[in-house]
C-alpha cells in the first residue's frame, strides 16, 4: 500500500466504497489522516465495516469539519448533474480528490531519489491491454513494475514506491476528472472516439478529460499519442507546436516520417534517422488485428520512453499472454470456438472484434450506450446469427431485422447454449463471440462479471462433451 500524506490528524471524507474508495481510505490511514466513509448502497457501507473502517452519515455531516473529499470515480462530479456531495464539498469549499491525484500528492512529496517511473495509458479503446502490455514488457525486461490503476488494483492499493520502480496506470475519462497533479514520464493517449458523453457533457468535455493526462508534462517527459483518428491528430500537432516534451506519434495504418507505425503487420521505429523494423505482429498471437497493431506500437514507443531497448521491447512483444476479457479464447469445444471480448462495453469496442473473424456467431446486448448498434451496420453481414441478452435486447432485434438472423435469448447462459447448438449444426469450424457492445451493469456488477458468466458457461458445455467422449 501506498500511504498517503499531507491529511495527517485532519478527517477526509471518502464517497464510494467499491475497490478504489475502500483502498484510499486505508491508504489515508496509513499517511496518518482521519477518515470518514459513506456509500448510499448497503453493500458498499458493509464491505467498509467489514474491513473496521469508521462509517459517518454524509448527508448529515459537518462538512466544514473535512480536508477533501475523496471521491470515487464513478461518481458524477459535473454531468449529468453534480453528485450531492460533490455540492456539498463545494458549499463548504472542500477540495474534491480521487484516488489518482491522492498518488500523485504522495509522489511529489517524495524525495527525488525515491520517486518511481510513472506510465499513464488512457484513450477510448485498448487501455487495459496496452496498460497490461507495457506492464509485461517492462516486467521482462528486468524493470520492477506495479500495474495497476482502473485495471486490477486500484493505483493506491500497488506496493510503496521506490526509486526504481516502474508504475503502469490506466486511467480512465472519470479519474481523469479528477486528477491535478500527475506528472506521467510517459503519458500513452491511444484513441478518442464518443464514450460516456453523459459523464462529460458532450464530446469537447470528453476529449478535454482524456488529454488531462498530458497536462503536468514537460522536458524530459514523452508522451505517445494515437494519430488514426482526428482528435489525436488535433492533440499531437497541438501539443507539438508546444514542443515541451518528446513527442512520439503511433498509427496502425500508415507510414509516418516520425513516431511508431504498423504497415501490414510489420511494427516499424521512425524516431530515429530512418525507419526500422522491429517485430512481425503477424506473428503475436495474443495481439491480432489492428487495432491490436496500435496498442503494440503505444507499447513500444511506452517502453522505448523509459529506456528499454528495441531488442527488449521486441521480445514483450512476442510473449505478451494477453488479456482476460478482451478477445480471450476461453474455450473450444468441438470445432466451436468460444471467445470472450467482453469488455466490448461500446460499439468501437465491439467493432475491432468483429472485423477480426469474416464470420461469427455474436452475443451481444446489455445496458446500450448512445446511439446502439446503428454504427456497426456495415459488419452485420458477417454474423451467421445474433443471440441477444439484457435489457437492449429488443432494440437491438429491431435494429438487426431483416439483416441477421436474431435469437432474443436473454441470459449468457442461453445465449452460449443456442449459439452452440446452432454453430455445431454446420458441422464446420465456427467461432461464437460474446462482444456485447454494451455495459454490463444491467445484469452484472461489471463487464469481468459478465465475461466470467461466459467462461462458466462454456465450461458447461465442454463438461458434458468431455463425459460424452469418455463414454
Amino acid at each position: 500500500m501506498i500511504p498517503v500524506r499531507g491529511f495527517e490528524g485532519r478527517t477526509v471524507a471518502v464517497f464510494g466504497l467499491a475497490r478504489t474508495g475502500l483502498t484510499a481510505a486505508q491508504a489515508l490511514l496509513a499517511g496518518g489522516a482521519k477518515v470518514a466513509l459513506w456509500d448510499e448502497r448497503p453493500e458498499g457501507r458493509a464491505a467498509a465495516e467489514a474491513l473496521g473502517l469508521p462509517l459517518v452519515d454524509l448527508t448529515t455531516a459537518d462538512w466544514s469539519q473535512f480536508a477533501a473529499l475523496m471521491l470515487s470515480p464513478g461518481v458524477p462530479l459535473t454531468h449529468p448533474a453534480p453528485h450531492w456531495t460533490v455540492e456539498r464539498a463545494k458549499a463548504a469549499g472542500v477540495e474534491i480528490v480521487g484516488d489518482m491525484e491522492l498518488f500523485a500528492r504522495a509522489v511529489n512529496a517524495a524525495p527525488e531519489h525515491k520517486r518511481p517511473k510513472i506510465v499513464a495509458i488512457t484513450g477510448t479503446n485498448g487501455k487495459s491491454t496496452t496498460t497490461a502490455l507495457i506492464g509485461h514488457i517492462c516486467a521482462s525486461a528486468g524493470r520492477d513494475t506495479r500495474i495497476g490503476g482502473n485495471i486490477g488494483v486500484g493505483v493506491l492499493g500497488l506496493e510503496d514506491m521506490h526509486g526504481g520502480a516502474v508504475y503502469v496506470l490506466e486511467m480512465s475519462s472519470y479519474q481523469l476528472d479528477l486528477t491535478h497533479s500527475l506528472k506521467p514520464d510517459v503519458s500513452v493517449l491511444l484513441n478518442i472516439s464518443p464514450d460516456h458523453l453523459e459523464r462529460h457533457g458532450g464530446m469537447e468535455g470528453y476529449v478535454a478529460a482524456k488529454r488531462r493526462v498530458l497536462l503536468n508534462q514537460g522536458k524530459g517527459d514523452t508522451a505517445v499519442i494515437g494519430v488514426d483518428d482526428p482528435w489525436g491528430q488535433r492533440i499531437c500537432t497541438e501539443i507539438t507546436a508546444a514542443n515541451r516534451r518528446t513527442i512520439v506519434p503511433i498509427s496502425a495504418s500508415k507510414a509516418m516520417g516520425r513516431g511508431a507505425y504498423v504497415l501490414q503487420g510489420l511494427l516499424y521505429d521512425a524516431t530515429g534517422e530512418r525507419a526500422t523494423e522491429i517485430a512481425d505482429l503477424l506473428r503475436a498471437r495474443s495481439l491480432p488485428g489492428r487495432h491490436n497493431w496500435q496498442n503494440a506500437a503505444a507499447a513500444y514507443a511506452a517502453v522505448r520512453g523509459l529506456g528499454v531497448s528495441p531488442q527488449e521491447a521486441a521480445e514483450g512483444l512476442m510473449t505478451f499472454p494477453g488479456l482476460a476479457h478482451r478477445m480471450e479464447t476461453v474455450g473450444q469445444v468441438g470445432r466451436v470456438r468460444f471467445v470472450n471480448d467482453s469488455k466490448a462495453t461500446n460499439t468501437d469496442a465491439a467493432r475491432q472484434a468483429m472485423s477480426s473473424y469474416p464470420k461469427f456467431y455474436w452475443i451481444a446486448g446489455g445496458e446500450a450506450k448512445t446511439g446502439g448498434i446503428d454504427s456497426l451496420a456495415d459488419l452485420f453481414p458477417r454474423i451467421e446469427k445474433a443471440y441477444l441478452i439484457g435489457d437492449a435486447q429488443a432494440a437491438f432485434a429491431k435494429t438487426l431485422e431483416g439483416k441477421a438472423k436474431v435469437a432474443e435469448c436473454g441470459t449468457i447462459d442461453a445465449a452460449v447454449a443456442a449459439a452452440y447448438a446452432d454453430a455445431a449444426a454446420t458441422g464446420h469450424e465456427a467461432i461464437v463471440l460474446l462482444s456485447p457492445a454494451c455495459a454490463s451493469f444491467d445484469q452484472f456488477a461489471d463487464f469481468e462479471a459478465r465475461g466470467e458468466a461466459f467462461r462458466s458457461a462454456v465450461m458447461g458445455l465442454a463438461q458434458p462433451a468431455a463425459k460424452g467422449a469418455r463414454a
